[in-house]
């Protein structure tokens, strides 16, 4: 039904409720003559008669009593499913699907979940953890957490905290071979490489107001990230990590930091995106204000590195 073909319907559906067009049209703020044109186009279209005019009354036909019963069961109908739509797009309910950076979201996401669940009982949530760029709206989904630079410009991005590389090692190491007092100093030591670093093999660190380059070597390179804290850990080497991954072992005393007064460069932080800014729905409002809450204090940060 297209719009002319709904206007007519709505003035048949005024003149009989309302008595007459006249009446009709007060109540629409329209012209009676205008209703009643399209009324007269409506029974056209139909090829039948819908009601008898005459001056003082409108009378409905066998068809038109049909057509307005079934008619308006059908408008009713329509209302219900509109409110029905708007009470589920204002309640936190249904399914939410979540991607997620396969490490981190094991790590930080996936221990809090339950809770998310507890608090949400109307909510299902489809996690995938996954380390690839994930198209949310070309794959159907409703948030994901990234973590580094974002480019996607057609995704609304909330900021949800910082996250930095660091050079670190278990105390052991640095007993045995000393403690850096520089970055050239990294030359002589043995640093554990991730080759999924864009500037791999190089490191790049701040000293005072410059950015000095090192290349390292070592006895490892690989291109997972928790491979290098297992290694870092058992005294392999110095291995630059992210904050985040290298919380617990940090926090616990199995790594300390390494030359932390000559930070990493870098500039990236930890998202929460989806796909739009309007009507967002309610369920996603949740979850964006309650992940935004529990990682917004940088819970690998704290000793015992569990997150509320």
């Amino acid at each position: 039904m297209n719009g002319t073909e709904f206007e007519q319907v709505t003035a048949f559906l005024a003149a009989v409720e309302h008595g007459g067009f006249t009446a009709a049209g007060l109540a629409l703020g329209r012209d009676g003559s205008i209703l009643s044109r399209r009324v007269t186009a409506l029974e056209k279209r139909l090829g039948l008669r819908l009601m008898e005019r005459t001056t003082r009354r409108l009378a409905l036909t066998e068809a038109g009593e049909t057509f307005h019963q079934r008619m308006r069961g059908a408008l009713s109908a329509l209302q219900e499913i509109e409110q029905d739509t708007a009470a589920t797009a204002a309640s936190v309910r249904g399914t939410l699907r979540i991607a997620l950076p396969a490490t981190f979201g094991r790590m930080w996401v996936a221990p809090i979940l339950p809770a998310f669940l507890a608090a949400h009982p109307d909510v299902i949530v489809e996690a995938a953890f996954e380390d690839r760029y994930v198209d949310l709206v070309a794959e159907s989904f409703d948030v994901a957490i990234r973590i580094g630079t974002l480019t996607d410009s057609r995704l609304v991005a909330r900021r949800l905290a910082p996250s930095r590389r660091m050079l670190c090692a278990a105390p052991a190491y640095l007993h045995a071979r000393g403690r850096p007092a520089q970055p050239a100093d990294l030359a002589r030591h043995a640093c554990l490489g991730f080759s999924r670093l864009a500037s791999h093999p190089l490191w790049h660190l701040r000293e005072d107001d410059k950015v000095t380059s090192v290349r390292i070597s070592g006895p490892l390179v690989t291109d997972d990230a928790h491979s290098l804290v297992q290694a870092a850990v058992a005294g392999a080497g110095i291995a630059m990590v992210s904050d985040w991954l290298a919380g617990p072992e940090l926090c616990c005393g199995k790594l300390v930091p390494v030359l932390p007064e000559h930070p990493v460069q870098d500039s990236e932080a930890i998202y929460l995106v989806h796909p739009s800014a309007r009507l967002v729905p309610a369920k996603t409002r949740a979850y964006a204000d309650w992940i935004s809450a529990a990682l917004g204090v940088r819970p690998w940060r704290h000793h015992g590195s569990t997150p509320p």
